[in-house]
C-alpha cells in the first residue's frame, strides 16, 4: 500500500473522530442546556407556590395555590358539599372594576385555588357592570328551591361616583360561575319601613333643612328624612351583605340614606327580589360594612364607622330577631390598635363548618394607594359576657 495513502487515511479517520468529538461535545452542551433550563423552571415553579398553609397570618401576604396573592377584596364565603367558596373584588391600583368578582375553592380554609372570574365585567359600555363601574363586597348564597347560586353586590355606575348607590344580582347553576347578571335595584321603591312612624310619612310644611349636621338636620334624619327622599324610585344601598336564616329565608343588610341608617330588607323566595318588608336599623348611626351572625338564639352584627378609607372602632349588636330592635354592645375588637379594628374593616363572619360555635371575623386592610395590595384580617370571634370579642393574632389556627 502506498504510504501517502495510509497517512491520507490516518488525517481523515483522525478528522472523522475530531468531528464525531465535536458533535458529542455539542450535544452534550445542548442537552446540558436543557436539563438545566427543565431544572430551573421547575425550581422557578416551586419558589412561586404557595406553601402548604396550616395557619392564618392576619396582614400577611396570602398566597393562592398558583403563588399568587389572593385578589379577592370585600368578600364573602359560601360553604358547599364540603367546600368553601370565596367571592371577592378583582382590584387594580383603583377600585372601579376592570375585570370582575373572582371566585377562590378551599377545603381547609388555609389553602385557596384560584377558580376564576365567577362575573365579569360587561363588554358592552351600556351595561351597569361594564369596565369602570363599581363592584363590591360580593356574596354568594345556594337557593334549596331554585338550585341556583345567588350573587348580591354593591354597584356603582361608571363615572357617577358612588351617587347610584345601588344593589345588583346575578345568577349561575355553578358556585365557580359563570354568574349571569341580572338586573339592579334601589331596593323598596313604594314600600314604608315596618318601624316607620305614619306621621313621618308627611314632608314637614317648612320643608326638610338642607345644612347636615345641625341638630334639626339631624332630627329630620332620624325621622326619616332621606326616606321619604327615595321613596318613589328606591333606597339607597352601598356596603351590603346576604344573610339566610335557619328557616331558608334571605334577608340583604346595607347601609343606606346616605350611609347614616342601616336596612334590613327581606328577599322573594328565589332570593331574587325584595319583598317591600324591610326596617330601619339605627337611625342617623353611621354604620357600614354589616357582617351578620347567629348564636343561641341571638342575631349578631358587626358594622364599622365613616372614615372612608381609614381605619376605625368597630361596633357590635344583638337582637333576638333579625328585623330587630337591636342592642348595642359596643366595639369587639380589644387590646392593642382594637380603636382601629387592627387597621381593618369587616366584610363577613363566617361559621365554621362542622365546628359548633367557631366564626371567623373576615376584614379587609385597605390600601386605596394601590388597592391591589389590600390585606386580610381573619380573626376568631371569642366570647365575654356573652359578647363578641376580637383580638389580635399574629397567627392561628383552626
Amino acid at each position: 500500500m502506498d504510504p501517502k495513502e495510509n497517512m491520507g487515511r490516518g488525517k481523515h479517520s483522525y478528522r472523522s473522530r475530531s468531528l464525531i468529538l465535536q458533535k458529542i461535545k455539542t450535544m452534550n452542551l445542548k442537552y446540558f442546556l436543557i436539563i438545566t433550563a427543565f431544572l430551573f423552571s421547575i425550581n422557578g415553579k416551586a419558589q412561586s407556590k404557595a406553601p402548604n398553609y396550616t395557619a392564618f397570618y392576619p396582614g400577611e401576604i396570602w398566597k393562592d395555590t398558583d403563588g399568587n396573592h389572593i385578589n379577592a377584596h370585600g368578600g364573602g364565603i359560601m360553604f358547599k358539599d364540603g367546600t368553601y367558596y370565596w367571592y371577592g373584588e378583582h382590584k387594580g391600583k383603583s377600585s372601579l372594576a376592570r375585570v370582575g368578582i373572582t371566585v377562590y375553592s378551599s377545603d381547609d380554609l388555609y389553602n385557596w385555588k384560584n377558580e376564576g372570574v365567577a362575573l365579569s365585567v360587561a363588554k358592552d359600555p351600556d351595561s351597569e357592570i361594564t369596565s369602570g363601574s363599581v363592584m363590591e363586597r360580593p356574596k354568594v348564597v345556594f337557593n334549596e328551591k331554585t338550585g341556583q347560586y345567588v350573587m348580591w353586590f354593591h354597584l356603582e355606575l361608571k363615572g357617577q361616583g358612588y351617587a347610584a348607590a345601588r344593589t345588583g344580582v346575578a345568577t349561575s347553576d355553578s358556585p365557580t360561575g359563570p354568574f349571569t347578571y341580572l338586573k339592579s335595584y334601589r331596593p323598596n321603591a313604594g314600600e314604608w319601613p315596618k318601624n316607620f312612624k305614619e306621621v313621618w310619612k308627611e314632608t314637614p310644611k317648612d320643608g326638610d333643612p338642607k345644612e347636615w349636621w345641625t341638630p334639626k338636620w339631624k332630627k329630620a334624619l332620624d325621622e326619616g328624612m332621606f326616606v321619604r327622599r327615595d321613596f318613589e324610585k328606591g333606597q339607597m344601598s352601598r356596603d351590603m351583605t346576604i344573610y339566610i336564616d335557619k328557616d331558608g329565608t334571605a334577608y340583604h343588610i346595607t347601609s343606606s340614606e346616605e350611609n347614616q341608617t342601616l336596612h334590613i330588607s327581606k328577599l322573594t323566595d328565589d332570593y331574587l327580589d325584595f319583598t317591600g318588608e324591610w326596617v330601619r336599623m339605627q337611625p342617623g348611626g353611621q354604620n357600614e360594612a354589616p357582617a351578620v351572625f347567629e348564636k343561641d338564639g341571638y342575631y349578631y352584627m358587626i358594622t364599622s364607622g365613616l372614615t372612608g378609607w381609614d381605619p376605625n372602632a368597630a361596633r357590635s349588636f344583638r337582637a333576638k330577631s333579625i328585623m330587630g330592635p337591636w342592642e348595642k354592645l359596643g366595639n369587639p375588637a380589644k387590646g392593642e390598635d382594637g380603636d382601629k379594628t387592627f387597621f381593618s374593616q369587616s366584610t363577613f363572619i363566617l361559621p365554621v363548618a362542622g365546628k359548633e360555635d367557631t366564626f371567623i371575623f373576615m376584614a379587609d386592610r385597605w390600601r386605596p394607594k394601590n388597592h391591589i395590595d389590600g390585606r386580610y384580617i381573619w380573626l376568631p370571634i371569642e366570647w365575654e359576657n356573652n359578647k363578641p370579642v376580637i383580638r389580635w393574632k399574629e397567627s392561628w389556627s383552626l
